[in-house]
Parts: structure tokens; sequence; C-alpha cells
């Protein structure tokens, strides 16, 4: 039994050293952690893509390479950000209550990063480096918001579209897998920590536009998420969308099959916001 024991616990460190081992490798650069889909044209608007995945995985299918082609369909250049999440054996072995693994700020950081390397890159890659947007979806949608809540103003995106997003980490219908995800299995009782990243409490008054949509029959972030973000957003009364559709689901992504035709609806509205915002 011992022997077992120990052998668990070399499975978890080489887990953890490997894991750890290949994402420091990514941070030096930042490119190799995108897939690009790049519209025609020249001084294209762009859009950096962060999948959802409870900050534990990512959907490359629905909510990235779904969404980087579909954003490429209609001028806008698309970059689906693989940043850095805590991983399956994070999950499954809850090894981080020994090693740090990967947590708050990395994700962040990440996608701080490709906000840098995109505008020192933007004439090579032939977008416009002052009209760069963010777009999440579940954790991602998170990450997103949290570029123009946690990051200094100079570095904010041009917009923001949060798509059914994980929204809080302190009230009650808070999202357990994303925050334990984000924070690590021995932080989540960081009271402290867990205000800091809850996005429904920092909304900055001069917060740049916002596109939020969820469902309401969500069975996996509860909707009450997006609602609270909303009220936020409105209280300080930042220009933004919120559409809460009836059916749909969550992870619907870009889909043309998940979801329900109703929220599918979502990419034609955010089409028709895009272009009103006359960046």
């Amino acid at each position: 039994m011992r022997q077992l024991r120990y052998l668990f616990l070399l499975i978890v460190l080489l887990l953890s050293f490997g894991i750890v081992t290949v994402q420091a490798r990514k941070v030096k650069d930042v490119s190799t952690m995108l897939t690009p889909y790049l519209a025609p044209g020249s001084s294209r608007p762009a859009v950096i893509v962060c999948p959802g995945g409870s900050y534990f995985w990512h959907d490359m299918v629905n909510e990235g390479d779904a969404v980087g082609r579909w954003l490429q369909r209609n001028g806008i250049s698309a970059f689906v950000l693989r940043y850095r999440t805590a991983y399956v054996p994070a999950f499954i072995f809850h090894y981080r209550l020994l090693f740090r693994g990967n947590r708050y700020p990395d994700a962040l950081n990440d996608l701080r990063q490709t906000l840098r390397y995109l505008r020192q890159h933007a004439a090579s890659l032939h977008i416009d480096g002052h009209r760069i947007g963010v777009m999440g979806f579940s954790a991602g949608g998170h990450l997103a918001m949290s570029a123009v809540e946690l990051l200094p103003e100079s570095e904010w995106p041009s917009f923001v579209a949060p798509i059914y997003p994980v929204v809080t980490m302190s009230h009650p219908c808070v999202h357990k897998r994303s925050r334990r995800g984000l924070l690590g299995d021995n932080r989540t009782g960081n009271r402290k920590l867990c205000d800091s990243l809850s996005l429904e409490r920092h909304v900055p008054a001069n917060c740049p536009p916002v596109f939020l949509v969820n469902c309401k029959d969500d069975p996996i972030v509860p909707p009450h998420n997006a609602e609270l973000l909303d009220s936020a957003l409105t209280a300080k009364q930042v220009p933004h969308r919120y559409i809460q559709y009836a059916t749909g689901g969550h992870g619907f992504g870009a889909s043309n099959l998940k979801g329900t035709a109703e929220c599918r609806q979502w990419r034609s509205r955010f089409l028709s916001w895009f272009k009103a915002l006359k960046l």
C-alpha cells in the first residue's frame, strides 16, 4: 500500500513538472499559443478568442476553431488563444494542493501578452492595432472581461464579448469548477482573492463596450452570472448589449449544431452590434 502511495505521488510530481515546463516554454513566445484566422485585406479589426473549459481545459472546436472561421468569413481577423489552464491531470489528481501548477494570474498574463503582441505586429498581421477586441466563452468569458477590470487602462481591448460567461467567484451562483480551476485546490477559500476576481464588483466606469449573451436554461454556469454583470454594467452606465435567450444551454459557441436555433442568433446580433460601434 505504501509503495502504491509513493508511486502515485511520483506520477503526480512528474505530471506537474511536465505541464509547468511546457507552459513556461510557451510563455516565451506568445505566438505559439495563437491560432490565427486572418481576414483578407489590410488594417482589419481583430478579435482574440478565449475558449471556455472551466480554466481546466479548452473547447477548441465549438469555441475556438468554429469561432475563428466565422469571424474570418465576416471580415474580422481572429486569434484563438490557448491560454494556460490547470489541465486535466490537475482536475483528476488535485496535485495543486502540493504544487502550484497553473492558476491565476497565468491566463490573464497570457491574454495581456497577446494584446501586446498583436499591437506590436499589427502591420505584418494586416490588422488595426487600435481595433482589437476580446471574445470569451464560459470561463474564457471571465478571462475576457478580466482584461478591462484587472489590466491597466492603457492595455484594454477596444471591446469585450463575454458569451455565457463565468462572472462571480464569491456569489452563491459561482461556478465552482471554474473557481477551482482559476485559483487552485488550496485557495478557493481565500475570500479577498475571490472578491477581487468577481467581475460584478469591479466594472470601471469608463469600461469599453460590452456584448453579453447567455441562456436562461444554462445547466452549467448559472444564468445569474451574466445577470450580475449586466446589472453592474448598467449601474456604471457602460455602453453594452445584453441578450438572454430562453433556450440554448451552454457550450454552443459558433456551432451550427449545438444549442438551439434561438441562441445561434447571437452571431448575427454580434455582427450588427459590432458594425454599429464604428471603431
